[in-house]
């Protein structure tokens, strides 16, 4: 796993996922917090009562209209009614699995910040213009390419740029070539 990762990232990867697993193995023997658990009741309206929901830190076996609705919005006599209009639902979460997701997300993201930065850093070191490479055109060809492709350098070298830059000049290719055997299909027949 570690062997794929660029040696510049190979130290904060391991301080990282060191991190990761103590914080992981460190929760692990801890009680449930108190934000862990918890009863949910959705009331609906009950005639002259707005609808509420109500949260409340109960065990599994006290998670109903009765402990969790407080104060209880209704008289003694009416209590039994509105509770059966009341959900109640145990909810129970683990937030140390949110913990580590959380983490390996923004790990995740800051790898792929980082790993933007080092190419923006390091494009332009390596794109340095040849003028000792062979132009793929004739002159009169070039000529007529040069100031759009100046023009697109002008408003920025990104990668996307340059990827449709050398997609135009292969279509050109492309479309030189069938020309050229077309004519000479021409020529034979």
């Amino acid at each position: 796993m570690l062997s794929s990762i660029p040696q510049s990232l190979r130290t904060p990867a391991i301080v990282l996922l060191f991190l990761v697993v103590l914080e992981v193995t460190s929760q692990a023997h801890a009680d449930k917090s108190f934000e862990d658990v918890r009863c949910k009741c959705i009331c609906p309206p009950y005639r002259n009562i707005k609808g509420h929901i109500y949260n409340k830190n109960v065990s599994q076996k006290d998670c109903n209209c009765l402990h969790v609705v407080e104060p209880m919005p209704v008289p003694g006599h009416d209590v039994e009614a509105y509770c059966l209009l009341c959900e109640c639902k145990y909810e129970e979460r683990s937030s140390n699995t949110i913990k580590v997701t959380i983490i390996i997300y923004l790990s995740v993201v800051g790898a792929l910040l980082l790993y933007m930065l080092f190419l923006l850093l390091v494009d332009p070191l390596i794109r340095k213009h040849d003028p000792y490479t062979m132009p793929l055109h004739n002159e009169e060809e070039s000529e007529d390419v040069r100031p759009r492709v100046e023009g697109a350098q002008g408003r920025g070298n990104t990668v996307l740029e340059r990827v449709e830059g050398a997609q135009q000049r292969w279509k050109k290719q492309v479309q030189e070539q069938r020309k050229t055997v077309f004519d000479r299909h021409k020529l034979l027949s």
